[in-house]
């Protein structure tokens, strides 16, 4: 899968703009505040519809604009397909193939991206959030059926909470509804979790090799799934709804009490051991870092062989984060596998045969001219 071009009008600092790429390697260049980043956001929110920076869509809209439109021709197995988002004040417009998409959840999955910026580095570090949103990110682009799951989880989940807030620290609180909520929600939770172990299973069996040959066979990647509501993730999802609604009853005053859902999806985490450390307490830099890269890694097989064609990798800023050796450990993995893309002020230090080969960009103030 490829990206041959990308067009865009009045998104963030680009007026108009567009440009033909390379299926290999594409480097944009330029000093900062320039626009590189926008260009790679646009590839991203062309793919999976809402950006990686930012909540709040009308961000994206160029200054005094009515709305932006990114558009862009990707290229698949079965030929070439134009994609086309519309993001205004009133929100978002989908098209593929000039096909308006009823709803975005069947529009997100069909062209796959893989985004690895600065930030990324922080998802070992960062917080449960920054964890749970690379996981429903990352298995909505293979499973539409996982967004479908989670939305309706967090519209149940929304009511649950309002009856909660809205007799926050009643003592003598039983109502039918809350019961009917509480039922719905935990078949909904368990849909979820049950995805989550699913892809969670699929990841470590591709991070896991990764993270060995990244640190030269010394470590052993682990991943785990940390359920709030302390269900046995062995047992399986009739146990698992048994396990959530005993977990439910039990703390029904401590949840009246605080206003909010305590236990479910939406306050699970991640956890990653090597050599079984948690990494986020007790692993170096170095090795926050690796398990971030080995994740990523991990993230283009998974696409590649879950959709059957390898996603669109978008390197943002992040080679200047490495050191040599595992830049260079990067570079190798993705040489004439994965179109990619690249953002830094300069190629000077970057001796690796997939930057010397690449298309090269000059961003300045809006505008993509390719140098030759």
């Amino acid at each position: 899968m490829h990206i041959e071009t990308l067009a865009l009008s009045n998104y963030r600092n680009y007026e108009s703009a567009q440009a033909d790429f390379s299926k290999h390697v594409n480097v944009f260049l330029g000093e900062n505040a320039q626009g590189k980043t926008n260009i790679m956001e646009a590839i991203y929110v062309l793919a999976m519809a809402k950006s990686h920076r930012t909540s709040n869509d009308k961000e994206l809209i160029r200054w005094n604009a009515e709305y932006g439109k990114i558009k862009g021709d990707v290229h698949k197995k079965y030929g070439t397909i134009p994609f086309e988002l519309t993001i205004s004040q009133k929100g978002k417009k989908a098209k593929v193939n000039h096909l308006e998409q009823s709803r975005l959840s069947d529009y997100i999955g069909q062209m796959n991206v893989v985004m690895f910026a600065p930030e990324d580095l922080n998802l070992v570090k960062g917080s449960p959030q920054v964890r749970r949103r690379f996981l429903d990110m990352e298995i909505g682009q293979i499973s539409p059926v996982y967004l479908h799951d989670l939305l309706q989880f967090q519209k149940i989940l929304k009511q649950r909470n309002h009856i909660l807030k809205q007799n926050q620290g009643n003592p003598s609180f039983d109502d039918v509804m809350f019961a009917i909520y509480t039922e719905q929600y935990v078949e909904a939770a368990v849909k979820v979790l049950k995805k989550r172990m699913q892809f969670i299973e699929l990841l470590q069996s591709w991070a896991e090799p990764i993270h060995h040959g990244i640190s030269r066979g010394l470590e052993k990647l682990n991943i785990r799934y940390q359920c709030t509501a302390g269900i046995d993730l062995d047992a399986g999802p009739e146990e698992w709804k048994q396990q959530l609604t005993e977990k439910l009853e039990k703390s029904k005053r401590q949840e009246v009490q605080r206003g909010t859902s305590l236990y479910g999806p939406h306050r699970d985490d991640l956890q990653f051991f090597v050599n079984d450390y948690d990494v986020q307490t007790y692993g170096s830099q170095g090795q926050q870092r690796t398990t971030a890269l080995s994740l990523k890694l991990a993230e283009i097989e998974l696409i590649h062989q879950e959709v059957g064609e390898p996603p669109i990798l978008l390197l943002d800023d992040v080679l200047s984060e490495l050191d040599d050796f595992r830049q260079t450990h990067l570079l190798n993995t993705i040489q004439d596998k994965v179109q990619t893309f690249v953002t830094t002020t300069t190629v000077d230090g970057l001796t690796h045969d997939v930057v010397t080969q690449a298309k090269l960009f000059h961003v300045e103030h809006g505008t993509i001219e390719e140098k030759h």
